[in-house]
């Protein structure tokens, strides 16, 4: 029964693959390839560039919508339109002239119709069609994007050094609106559904405010908030630290493709623990680990076996809180409203990068040291960890 849900679906689970990949989330492990040359070109300060993770903010607002547009609408008709969007602003950013404010102004418009490219659409087609494989099918899925920036960073990253920035974007913006279409084409067509199934998707006042008063959601998303903290330290800011810390652009470049790594082995991992052990378990024992790694680099360790278990260790949680709120989401509420949920746990995640994006911006302006940051980012990610825990706990379905 196990991997015969993989047989059944394996086109639903190929398309969520593919378009989690290529989508927004790819971004994520190739941003800060363009750092060091952008801030060397423009003259940005690396404390004004990294207030790009407090971009998040913007999306508070959207997630949620974007959330009841899935639920609504359908994932199909949802990727269209992230898709569309995400290949353009890459373009966009090879028209920059020198502007911060015009590359902040670039990422949000991109990264709010980016959110219909994330889990909140490609995560649903999987808890649609799986149930006793749903933790592996998720975090197979959700492993998609730190696979496809493995694979990408270091040839990204040759591209940059040879042929500059701007042919770096081109290349993302090709790459996603190839993935992007073919990833749709494989999608299931959405059946008319009647004014019946339509009600019954409405969510209602007293719903709403029953999951925005459920002691377990409340959790959920804390939890997440804390984790993610230090969400754009690796997203932005990796190859900075390292270079800082000693190492050359090439060998930087090889750690930021190891972080990737560390994600793809968070994800099969938990997502195997998640289907056989207590998720509280798996929580508490997987999310505090890259407190770890952030000590290793508060403590401005040099030596590449303990930079590579540093950068390792917050690869593999980072990895695994998204499957772990995904799964217990599915699991301790009603399916029907799996998108708005997994939106409101993504809004936390970008509130919780864009705090630890200000806190960094603060402790480098005042320090000009990550140091501050990393050992505020380790306490929060301890007590989100926590968190999880207490709310994974069995119970009833709310």
């Amino acid at each position: 029964m196990y991997l015969r849900e993989f047989r059944i679906n394996w086109s639903t689970f190929l398309a969520a693959c593919l378009g989690m990949g290529v989508g927004s989330a790819l971004s994520h492990y190739t941003s800060s390839l363009f750092a060091p040359a952008m801030i060397e070109e423009f003259g940005w300060s690396k404390a004004d560039f990294a207030l790009l993770g407090t971009l998040a903010l913007v999306n508070l607002v959207f997630v949620p919508m974007a959330g009841r547009f899935v639920d609504r609408f359908g994932t199909r008709i949802s990727a269209a339109i992230g898709f569309t969007v995400m290949p353009l602003g890459y373009i966009a950013f090879t028209q920059m002239s020198g502007s911060i404010g015009v590359f902040f102004a670039i990422y949000v418009v991109q990264h709010i119709f980016g959110i219909l490219t994330t889990t909140i659409v490609f995560a649903r087609m999987i808890v649609e069609k799986f149930d006793t494989a749903r933790g592996f099918g998720l975090s197979l899925v959700l492993t998609a994007a730190p696979v496809f920036g493995m694979i990408a960073v270091p040839l990204l990253g040759g591209l940059i050094d040879t042929q500059g920035w701007r042919a770096g974007y081109v290349a993302l913006a090709a790459v996603s609106a190839a993935g992007g279409l073919v990833s749709i084409l494989m999608m299931e067509r959405r059946t008319i559904v009647t004014k019946a199934e339509q009600a019954a998707l409405q969510v209602t006042r007293a719903e709403l405010v029953e999951i925005l008063t459920n002691r377990t959601f409340l959790l959920f998303l804390l939890a997440m908030f804390l984790v993610n903290i230090p969400q754009s330290f690796p997203y932005a800011q990796l190859k900075l630290v390292l270079m800082h810390g000693g190492l050359d652009g090439e060998t930087a470049t090889w750690m930021v493709s190891l972080y990737a790594g560390g994600v793809i082995v968070g994800r099969l991992l938990s997502g195997l623990a998640l289907d056989r052990i207590a998720p509280h378990i798996v929580a508490m024992a997987v999310l505090g680990t890259p407190a770890i790694g952030y000590a290793l680099l508060a403590a401005e360790v040099t030596a590449l076996p303990l930079v590579f278990l540093a950068i390792g260790v917050i690869g593999f949680a980072q990895g695994a809180e998204t499957d772990i709120g995904a799964f217990l989401l599915s699991r301790r509420f009603d399916p029907k409203h799996f998108s708005l949920l997994i939106a409101m746990m993504s809004a936390m995640v970008g509130l919780g990068g864009a705090i630890g994006s200000l806190a960094m911006s603060f402790a480098l302006r005042t320090t000009d040291s990550y140091v501050p940051f990393l050992l505020f980012a380790g306490g929060g990610t301890i007590v989100g960890a926590v968190l999880f825990a207490l709310a994974g706990r069995p119970g009833k379905q709310a």
